[in-house]
């Protein structure tokens, strides 16, 4: 080793064709200073260690350097001898990601070092609440730098994290801070030390989206949030993700109670079901990846990271077998892919000689990988476009040209290619044993398809029969193309095996199953979504046997289908602040662009809907948590709408309006459904001699950009009906008027709907405003019989309205329903808060029911089980609209006893 370097000198003088000279960044580093080739002949016999790295630091820094100098020339140094050691045969791959993965743990280390002490001069020592012990940051490498596989050019994906929370230890003259700003600042002046870029370059590009919440969330987390987020919010990919966590500092003990945290949300116990989709779900992202960089940049060569066969895969490879069976084998946790590869090998998981031959194919294309960044010291995967350059790296490798590395190269990713496609064409063809199907397209098919489905165990086989060949022969089907046909045959085959288990709803099922697949047969990128992903295609005629809603709903919006990909994304609890920004920044990103705006508005509004909607009917979420949440979604969505919009106004007179959307009815109540309309009413409070048109024109185009039909369908269906005058009346009304109309003009109904009114979105300060004229108004006295009088009567009249000629009962309309209970509270509200402010409350029937009960204004025990009465209706309500049913109506004898209470409590008060 130590001749080949010292021949380096002459090298550079008279061989400008060696290999290690081909590399750009070691031409120029050699050139900018003439002792710089002796710099490398001195470490020639070095092992390139940690010790020789604090050697190489500590002479740079005696020279004058500030450790941040030293350590960008030390990289520098270090890189250089990487280069001429690899591209001379004196080193593997082995010891060139070895090496610049330790060099990086150097470099963490070594800077906290320093910067700590700083931090510990400034405000003391971190104490940990709980136990009163000294608190340190870990640093957390993150996926090749947690594998010890790091790139030469490679970026460091960091984690921060420390044990518990508290406050540092603060002397006279230090200022105290909480653990976690004093963390969160050294973290920030880590960051800065390590990849600020000098004119000694960098040490490190960091990147720190891996963490929890990604760039959204705070930079450290205590262990507790840590614990948290892998409860309710870690998501599919994150297991991923956190297998390569490696701690580079931190106490021994602190590190070995994160993994106790950590490896809980990464390893299951069993091969769960969750693990397989998530195998199809990456599978499915790895070849999105590809199809968009080579669309977006079709002049580009190959990339041997993410392309087909590329070296992405080899790892999948690898990591999906430490998620599946790595709860079960401790061995298989390792966070190396060569060495996970080998234990699969060992363990009998995977054939010898194909790990054998991946382990070939993975070491080529990170040699590949290596020489294309050593060209200039980027970080890049992807052969460039200039043929020179393509040129050199062949000669790089060993090779004349490029046609010689090709000929070396494009076998090896395809045979990578060709075991990532087995293993997962393995695991999905041996997951269910089917009967064999009939051919749909047999001019007999009905006979065969009768025969067939008697034989599953289907009942009504007849209608079914003549159901599918009539879809079959549609003419809708039969102009697909093949491949198309293959696909529906298959999906159809695979929905009846799967109905066949079930004892019911399979007539209902397939029927609605049917409907869509003639809705989406067109679009051959949902067919083949639901053909490589078989649990998409289960959760989906699982959702469409729970509701025939959902079923028409995905019917409307089969852009959803995406979200039956990842379970865990599905049953997600929603991050409403991450909602709502990302929906801000997309709307801010489309500013001019209405129609792209109408459309995320409606994609993400959808998808986070169907989410919800995924949850209910699997019982996650009670209705009224359910109401809660559609409430909180629709309230994101109108105040998105209400800037979006005022945005696109010309001659605005202001950045931000002073107009507020006011929300009754089931918005104003918090107990919003699937497909309800929201009852708003527009103030606004400016003097400016435009702001009535402005306003104005803003209301209507919030309306517009609300009801309007769009290829992504349709937000919200908007009521006016309850502005002050009704429909004679303005459509935004200042805050002076509003007040004077409900204080001297408003009918007694427009005050029982104050009662469920409630600010939505817009300006705070109208907001605030509104729900103080709300609580004056509610409670001003009122003669009691007066009161009852007019609330008996406009019940009658709406009663009288919508008159049930059925048999059955309407859990709306009918005495004792729905509406009933929810005049008792308004005539409750309007009666008593006067006296007893809190009821002007905006917490709900139930709580108010209940509330009145406390203060003994209605018989307790009356009150709670008109209460339970209340939640009951609305369950039986929310389960009928489920199926599709515009009318909420039960055979009566299913209620009789339920509505008893509330019939009481109306006769009691209102009669």
């Amino acid at each position: 080793m130590n001749s080949s370097l010292t021949s380096l000198t002459s090298i550079a003088l008279s061989n400008p064709q060696h290999p290690a000279l081909r590399s750009r960044f070691l031409r120029r580093w050699l050139n900018a200073k003439e002792t710089r080739i002796h710099e490398l002949e001195n470490i020639a016999q070095l092992s390139l260690s940690k010790a020789v790295f604090g050697e190489i630091l500590q002479n740079e820094m005696a020279q004058g350097a500030s450790l941040s100098a030293a350590m960008r020339r030390t990289r520098n140094l270090l890189l250089s001898s990487l280069i001429v050691r690899d591209l001379n045969g004196s080193a593997n791959l082995h010891e060139v990601i070895t090496t610049i993965s330790d060099f990086a743990g150097f470099v963490v280390q070594t800077h906290l070092q320093q910067l700590m002490s700083e931090m510990l001069a400034m405000h003391g020592q971190p104490i940990g609440e709980e136990s009163g012990e000294a608190q340190e940051l870990i640093v957390l490498g993150m996926g090749k730098l947690g594998g010890h596989e790091l790139n030469v050019s490679s970026d460091i994906d960091l984690i921060f994290c420390y044990s518990e929370n508290g406050e540092t230890q603060a002397g006279p003259e230090q200022r105290e801070l909480s653990n976690h700003e004093f963390f969160s600042r050294l973290g920030k002046k880590l960051i800065a030390a390590i990849s600020e870029i000098t004119e000694d370059g960098f040490s490190f590009r960091v990147d720190m989206a891996l963490r929890p919440n990604g760039n959204s969330g705070p930079l450290v987390a205590s262990f507790g949030m840590v614990e948290d987020y892998f409860l309710v919010q870690g998501r599919e990919w994150e297991r991923y993700a956190w297998v390569k966590a490696r701690a580079i500092t931190g106490k021994a003990e602190h590190i070995a109670v994160l993994g106790k945290i950590i490896h809980p949300f990464v390893y299951r116990r069993y091969l769960d079901y969750g693990v397989i989709d998530s195998l199809r779900n990456m599978h499915h992202q790895i070849r999105a990846e590809v199809v968009r960089q080579e669309t977006r940049h079709p002049d580009r060569g190959i990339n041997v990271k993410l392309g087909r066969g590329g070296i992405r895969e080899v790892e999948f490879l690898a990591q999906v077998f430490q998620l599946i069976r790595g709860g079960r084998e401790p061995i298989l946790r390792d966070r190396s892919t060569r060495k996970t590869l080998n234990t699969l090998a060992e363990k009998g998981i995977l054939d010898q000689q194909v790990v054998a031959q991946l382990l070939l194919a993975y070491t080529f294309l990170r040699d590949v990988e290596h020489r294309l960044q050593y060209l200039d010291d980027a970080q890049t995967h992807i052969f460039p476009s200039n043929l020179e350059d393509q040129h050199i790296v062949a000669q790089m490798m060993g090779y004349a040209d490029v046609s010689a590395l090709n000929a070396v190269l494009i076998p090896h990713m395809r045979f990578v290619a060709e075991q990532f496609d087995a293993i997962f064409k393995d695991k999905s063809d041996k997951e269910t044993e089917q009967l064999e199907a009939p051919n749909l397209s047999d001019p007999d098919a009905v006979e065969t398809i009768e025969l067939h489905l008697q034989t599953l165990g289907f009942q009504e086989v007849k209608s079914l029969a003549q159901r599918l060949a009539s879809t079959w022969r549609s003419g809708k089907m039969q102009s697909l193309s093949e491949s198309s046909q293959q696909k529906v045959s298959g999906l159809i085959n695979s929905a009846l095996n799967i109905l066949a288990k079930r004892t019911e709803g399979q007539t209902d099922s397939l029927q609605r199953l049917l409907d869509f697949l003639e809705q989406i047969a067109r679009r051959s990128a949902y067919l083949s979504l639901l053909s490589e992903f078989p649990h998409a295609l289960e959760r989906l005629l699982r959702m469409m046997s729970a509701s025939d809603w959902a079923a028409k709903f995905l019917n409307r919006h089969p852009i959803l289908l995406d979200e039956l990909l990842d379970e865990s994304v599905l049953h997600q609890v929603p991050d409403w602040s991450s909602f709502s920004a990302e929906l801000h920044h997309q709307l801010q990103q489309q500013n001019g662009d209405i129609e792209a705006q109408l459309d995320s508005l409606r994609e993400m509004h959808h998808a986070l809907l169907f989410r919800l909607l995924a949850q209910d009917l699997e019982g996650r979420l009670s209705v009224e948590h359910l109401a809660d949440a559609l409430s909180k979604l629709a309230d994101i969505v109108v105040d998105a709408v209400v800037r979006a919009v005022w945005q696109s106004i010309p001659n605005r007179h202001r950045e931000r309006p002073r107009f507020a959307v006011i929300a009754y009815g089931k918005l104003g109540g918090k107990e919003l459904s699937y497909a309800s309309d929201l009852d708003v009413i527009f103030l606004y409070d400016d003097e400016d001699q435009e702001a009535p048109a402005l306003y104005a024109k803003l209301a209507q185009r919030f309306i517009t950009w609300m009801t309007s039909h769009t290829s992504a369908g349709v937000l919200f269906d908007i009521d006016i009906a309850l502005r002050p005058d009704g429909a004679s009346g303005l459509m935004v009304s200042s805050i002076k008027s509003f007040e004077k109309y409900q204080e001297k003009s408003a009918w007694l109904w427009e005050h029982q709907a104050l009662t469920r009114a409630r600010f939505c979105a817009g300006d705070q300060e109208i907001g605030e405003r509104f729900e103080r004229i709300r609580e004056q108004v509610l409670r001003l006295p009122r003669d009691a019989d007066n009161l009852q009088s007019e609330v008996s009567s406009m019940r009658k009249k709406m009663r009288d309205a919508n008159v049930n000629r059925s048999d059955l009962f309407d859990l709306k309309h009918d005495h004792g329903g729905m509406i009933d209970i929810e005049f008792i509270v308004q005539y409750l509200v309007l009666r008593y808060a006067h006296d007893y402010p809190d009821l002007t409350a905006n917490i709900g029937n139930i709580a108010l029911l209940k509330r009145c009960g406390e203060l003994q204004l209605i018989d307790p025990t009356l009150a709670v089980e008109t209460a339970n009465t209340y939640r009951i209706l609305r369950k039986y309500q929310h389960n009928i609209r489920l199926q599709g049913e515009e009318k909420a109506r039960v055979p009566t004898d299913k209620v009789a006893q339920v509505i008893l209470a509330s019939q009481a409590l109306w006769n009691t008060l209102l009669t």
